[in-house]
């Protein structure tokens, strides 16, 4: 079994290194995908703190051809990279659907039977590019994306002053922010064990 998980430049570094030691230790392989843009593989740099760009990843797999029914589960990771993702390098015109391969992708793992999504802090961005894809869904997410969920439909669940740190919606697993990652992966591990019972 193994994880899929969405990057790009831009991606928390937290969440990468609570991911790659995390779901490894529990028996599953993490692969990341991304959009190559043509090439064999791409190295995307995480959040610079303090200036300096600590993490760095290589990526092999092509999230436009990449088949979601491959993975136990798929997970958008945290900061820019999902903004950057929903990038699309034309556009047909308005009221179009966003066709960034990213986007496409994540319409065929929403609709793949007992597949699990995870999202953490920013990455419902993804989501926000095709509304048909959140509206109704109940999920929370940092703070300052709380207007672009709600504009796409989303119902943000709230706890006092802050949205909730986690909320599951059928097959959609928000988290809030980097500070919930452990919570977030053992949630999501469970997750993907109960569906993993479930024949497609």
């Amino acid at each position: 079994m193994k994880i899929g998980v969405l990057i790009e430049d831009h991606f928390d570094q937290t969440e990468f290194r609570a991911f790659n030691r995390y779901f490894p230790e529990q028996g599953l392989a993490v692969e990341y995908l991304s959009h190559l843009w043509g090439q064999p593989e791409l190295t995307f740099g995480s959040n610079p703190d303090d200036g300096t760009v600590a993490d760095h990843v290589t990526v092999t797999t092509e999230v436009a051809t990449a088949d979601p029914a491959d993975y136990a589960g798929i997970i958008l990771i945290g900061a820019y990279a999902m903004d950057r993702l929903r990038y699309q390098a034309e556009i047909t015109g308005p009221g179009a659907r966003n066709q960034a391969p990213a986007v496409e992708f994540l319409r065929r793992a929403v609709a793949t039977p007992n597949l699990r999504i995870g999202t953490i802090c920013h990455s419902l961005w993804l989501f926000c590019a095709d509304p048909d894809l959140l509206h109704g869904r109940r999920v929370t997410c940092a703070h300052n994306i709380v207007c672009d969920v709600e504009n796409a439909g989303g119902i943000v669940e709230y706890a006092g002053r802050s949205t909730a740190d986690l909320v599951i919606d059928g097959n959609l697993i928000s988290a809030r922010h980097p500070e919930v990652t452990d919570r977030f992966m053992a949630t999501f591990l469970a997750e993907i064990t109960s569906a993993a019972a479930v024949p497609r």
